[in-house]
């Protein structure tokens, strides 16, 4: 089973459950349903233009294996959001510049400090000026050494036993990230634990029942998904991804297509951040 290099299993009753590696049965839920197109006022295109998402999967520690699966199902997302997908590995498209044709910016399974300093500048910029971020999974095991990620991330990641199925409770029904999926929702993914509990800095979305698998490490509050207000920006963050299988997922593919157009500024949820932590 893939891990990342900082990454630690948690219990050795878990190795057996790894070779059941990263595969698990396609969620049959709803598929995502167009919002209409997001539209951008801002960047070469000009207003009216279709918005566009910048994807970036730079690593620097552990690469996942569904990175490519997770950014075609993402340029296959994209049209149906209204959004124009880039994708790329180059840190030095994180200018001022390079950063201002784009709506929301995807962090997908970045791994290590993948951004100098001048980049670091322009994400917050970005972010603070009005911008969105996603991040997903390994989003969290990322630019370890800049301490204004972890308020972009939310928190950031320590650990997860091996891949198996769990419960999410979902918290929010009324977020676009959420509104799609059930209150009870059952899926195949790597569970990550965090070095902290984000609620009270976050509006969580979902929760991991940790009763309902292996080696889970925060307790009765566990969040797994969430978003909040970064400047004058929107920032998203989901745990789920890790297995190629996730990115044939109707449901979790419906979770993107709802973070995403929240990110991008073209639906509305309430997210505020919740008393407590």
């Amino acid at each position: 089973m893939p891990c990342h290099r900082r990454h630690r299993l948690l219990a050795p009753l878990l190795v057996g459950l790894a070779v059941a590696g990263c595969a698990g049965p396609a969620d049959p839920g709803p598929a995502p349903t167009p919002a209409g197109p997001a539209t951008s006022a801002a960047g070469p295109a000009g207003e009216g233009a279709p918005a566009r998402a910048l994807v970036f999967t730079r690593t620097l520690g552990f690469r996942h294996a569904s990175i490519p699966a997770a950014v075609a199902a993402l340029r296959r997302l994209g049209p149906g959001e209204g959004l124009e997908v880039d994708h790329t590995e180059d840190p030095a498209r994180f200018t001022a510049a390079g950063l201002r044709p784009y709506r929301v910016v995807v962090f997908l399974h970045t791994t290590g400090d993948v951004l100098d300093q001048a980049g670091e500048a322009a994400l917050r910029d970005f972010v603070e000026g009005g911008g969105g971020w996603v991040g997903v999974h390994a989003a969290a095991d990322t630019e370890d050494d800049w301490p204004w990620y972890e308020t972009l991330a939310g928190a950031r990641f320590a650990r997860h036993p091996a891949v198996q199925r769990a419960t999410l409770r979902v918290v929010d029904r009324e977020h676009p990230a959420t509104a799609p999926l059930p209150a009870t929702w059952t899926r195949t993914d790597e569970w990550y634990d965090f070095r902290s509990n984000p609620r009270g800095r976050v509006h969580v979305l979902a929760t991991l029942d940790e009763s309902t698998y292996q080696g889970g490490g925060m307790g009765a509050d566990h969040p797994i998904a969430w978003c909040h207000p970064v400047g004058r920006g929107r920032a998203l963050y989901t745990a789920g991804g890790h297995t190629e299988a996730s990115w044939a997922e109707r449901r979790f593919l419906a979770h993107l297509a709802g973070g995403l157009r929240w990110a991008a500024g073209a639906a509305t949820g309430d997210c505020r951040p919740q008393p407590g932590g």
